[in-house]
């Protein structure tokens, strides 16, 4: 069975996409809650259970769910990504900034794309880094929005310098640069969503730019929406439907892979497949897999079909995880917590220092609602004296473009690294007077105005 043809809509995946449709036709939905109607409550696991025993298998209490949903009704079909305050018991000890420097876990993989001389097999590891996120993905908790000018850094894994900015809080844009001898990764990292009652849309604006050191090449990444189902009502799950493209845009190659929906019975749910494309969008690898598993390849003809004499090579598979842990992180994302992975002299606008943070990891829920709240209002504080100033704000590490780059879903300005960091570490990095301290110590501060006490 030949690959549909991408340029007659087939999209990424091929055939694959056309037996998907025919799952994601029967998804198990269930409406009818009384009180509550038009509220879709989605099974992930199929069967037919009644839709009130499905509803009540959330993390949340009937008294907690039903106030939130008289508070949450009114922004059914907008934008919330910046508009509404959501209670400390939904999130995870995580800040987004610390969120993206988790797809570092496997960077190996780019470091094999750089060494490796075959354009195809390029793509084939780095397609296999950008798939290999979407296990921390399947993490229901919501990590904390960073505050303006917060920073998120990160050393001792792989070689790399890792450095991530908030560089815009309406609306809330990231910007992040990782580099090692192999690689360059740049972000700027945005999100437009859609509130539809008890699940939410996420669309990625965003622009992910990937520079193998080796052979020069520049890989560009577009992801495919997310959906978080039963965010009120039943268990919460994710679901990422659709096409990953990453194009070398030195060569024109492409890989195309596409995230099957869940449906009945669960069936689909995590499976990818796809194929890596040459430029004249002739099939040269089939790739195939599950991205809370492994993914695995194999040289096919120009059909698709797979080539004689070859076999499915694995190319990716999940790290083992802990047990039974209480916000389902993995070894690498308890280390993006820790202050292992902290360089000497860490800035003070670091995540790990946020007290919310902070105190919702030691399981304080109460205090790690009011330490939100007060980074909140000094935000507020800090915008409205900034209005009044005629002051706008000014990223420390990275600059904001005159390049605007469309997206299928919106145009994004882009914030491109401006290397002073590099500077900055490598000037703590060969000095011999920098002290010692204990960086539990300092104090959360990527304020603007040292005046504006909480």
């Amino acid at each position: 069975m030949a690959p549909n043809d991408p340029k007659q809509g087939g999209g990424g995946g091929g055939f694959f996409a056309s037996i998907a449709s025919t799952f994601s036709a029967v998804t198990k939905s269930v409406n009818g809650l009384v009180g509550y109607e038009g509220l879709e409550v989605i099974n992930p696991d199929g069967g037919t259970d009644d839709v009130h025993e499905e509803a009540s298998k959330g993390r949340w209490k009937q008294e907690e769910r039903d106030g939130y949903w008289k508070v949450m009704q009114k922004y059914v079909g907008a934008d919330v990504t910046s508009m509404v305050t959501l209670p400390v018991l939904i999130f995870e000890p995580m800040t987004m900034l610390q969120k993206m420097a988790e797809l570092m876990e496997y960077s190996r993989l780019l470091d094999m794309a750089d060494e490796c001389e075959d354009p195809y097999m390029q793509l084939v590891y780095s397609a296999s880094f950008f798939i290999s996120v979407y296990y921390a993905f399947q993490r229901t908790w919501k990590p904390f929005n960073p505050i303006l000018g917060e920073t998120y850094e990160m050393v001792n894994h792989g070689g790399i310098t890792f450095v991530a900015e908030q560089v815009s809080h309406h609306p809330p844009m990231s910007a992040a640069h990782a580099e090692n001898e192999h690689f360059i990764y740049d972000i700027t990292s945005k999100v437009k969503t859609k509130f539809l009652g008890n699940s939410i849309d996420i669309y990625p604006v965003g622009r992910t730019r990937l520079t193998l050191k080796k052979s020069g090449v520049v890989l560009d990444l577009a992801p495919p929406p997310t959906k978080v189902n039963n965010l009120i009502f039943g268990r919460t799950w994710v679901d990422s439907p659709g096409d990953m493209v990453l194009t070398n845009l030195t060569t024109g190659d492409k890989v195309v892979l596409y995230f099957q929906p869940c449906g009945w019975f669960g069936a689909g749910r995590y499976e990818v497949d796809g194929y890596v494309y040459n430029s004249t969008e002739e099939p040269k690898i089939l790739m195939t897999g599950k991205w809370n598993e492994a993914m695995s390849y194999q040289p096919c003809d120009a059909e698709g079909e797979p080539l004689p004499g070859t076999e499915l090579k694995e190319s990716w598979r999940v790290a083992k995880v802990p047990e039974n842990d209480k916000f389902q992180y993995t070894y690498f994302a308890h280390k993006i917590n820790s202050f292992d992975t902290a360089p000497k002299k860490l800035l003070a606008s670091d995540s790990r220092l946020r007290p919310d943070r902070y105190a919702l990891e030691q399981g304080d829920i109460s205090k790690a609602g009011f330490e939100k709240s007060s980074l909140e209002e000094r935000q507020r504080a800090e915008k409205k004296n900034r209005e009044a100033k005629g002051h706008e704000f000014t990223p420390r590490w990275f600059d904001k473009t005159d390049e605007i780059c469309p997206t299928t879903w919106d145009d994004l300005q882009v914030y491109q690294y401006n290397g002073k960091y590099t500077e900055h570490r490598a000037a703590i990095d060969d000095s011999d007077s920098v002290e010692a301290v204990d960086v539990k110590t300092i104090e959360f501060n990527p304020w603007q105005y040292e005046n504006l006490a909480a």
